[in-house]
């Protein structure tokens, strides 16, 4: 399973909240310099309504009216991004004008950082989020956004710090929590992952997501009890997950191949021995009568042999 691509729909969902908490703010629209005010409104309450078409189309219209206010760009870009399926390089464009548009916009850095992640460009994201961060150093997303582009690239490290900065500054926010555990599994640092989980499990009980990551990560650790215990109750909250299933299934043989007794030692099966007629013992023999038959003539060397007196 791609955990990262699985939480680029959670990331488009998520930027539509940044319209309220950045300064393109939804909810309070500021009134753009010169004309547009009215398509700049209509289109935020077309993306409330999650029109995000008939927004985009309301935000064209606003930028034709002032092409220099940077919010109608950023904008329909989230609009664009927001849109099924998503017209990301469309969005990305329109980041990009804001930000020529407004050099000093940390906004724009940020929201076109978090289109190249969603398409995994993640190099490419990295030196955005690293403005938009210089730009506002409070900002929780930029870091946040930033840790998704580096466990894109497997910096594991560098992806903990960022999502623990991010958390520090919005603890509310569970996706930190998750992420920073994924990318603990990563760096085997099984206990701190446990720990986030485990505030997640506490904040939604019934949330079997998380149940089954604890699961796979005590897992990891060989604790099969543990795991066991968290897909047990994931499956009591989704009965008919076939992958938790699996997951279960696996863990129980675990634990049974590991209680299992040891099997009996087999008892040696005897091995004749060699017999007495082996090449060895031939030569030993032939050396034997030739050593015998060696001093019989020495000793019979030499010895006058009898002649008969009888004249024939």
């Amino acid at each position: 399973m791609n955990i990262l691509n699985k939480q680029t729909i959670i990331i488009a969902t998520a930027s539509l909240f940044c319209f309220a908490v950045s300064h393109v703010c939804l909810g309070k629209p500021q009134k753009p310099a010169g004309g547009g005010a009215s398509h700049m409104q209509r289109g935020i309450e077309l993306a409330q309504q999650k029109n995000f078409d008939g927004a985009a189309a309301e935000f064209t219209k606003a930028i034709e009216a002032n092409p220099k206010d940077p919010r109608g760009y950023t904008n329909r870009g989230t609009a664009y991004r927001a849109s099924n399926p998503p017209r990301l390089p469309d969005a990305y464009a329109d980041f990009s004008k804001a930000i020529e548009v407004a050099p000093k916009d940390e906004v724009a850095y940020r929201e076109r950082g978090m289109t190249a992640v969603m398409q995994n460009q993640f190099d490419a994201a990295l030196p955005d989020f690293d403005k938009a961060i210089e730009l506002k150093p409070d900002d929780a997303f930029a870091y946040k956004f930033r840790g998704f582009a580096e466990i894109g690239l497997n910096q594991w490290d560098k992806a903990v710090a960022d999502f623990t900065t991010a958390m520090q500054k919005q603890p509310d926010d569970a996706q930190n929590y998750d992420r920073r555990a994924w990318a603990n599994r990563n760096l085997k640092n099984y206990d701190a992952a446990l720990a986030d989980y485990t505030v997640l499990i506490q904040k939604d009980p019934n949330d079997a997501e998380h149940l089954v990551k604890r699961g796979a990560t005590y897992t990891s650790l060989q604790q099969y009890e543990n795991a066991i215990a968290d897909y047990q109750a994931a499956l009591k909250i989704k009965p008919d997950d076939y992958d938790t299933i699996q997951r279960l299934q696996y863990v129980q043989g675990m634990l049974q191949a590991k209680n299992a007794p040891p099997p009996p030692s087999a008892t040696p099966t005897p091995t004749r021995g060699p017999g007495l007629i082996t090449p060895l013992n031939v030569g030993l023999a032939i050396l034997a009568f030739i050593v015998i038959a060696v001093i019989l003539r020495i000793v019979t060397r030499g010895k006058t042999e009898e002649t008969s007196s009888r004249i024939r």
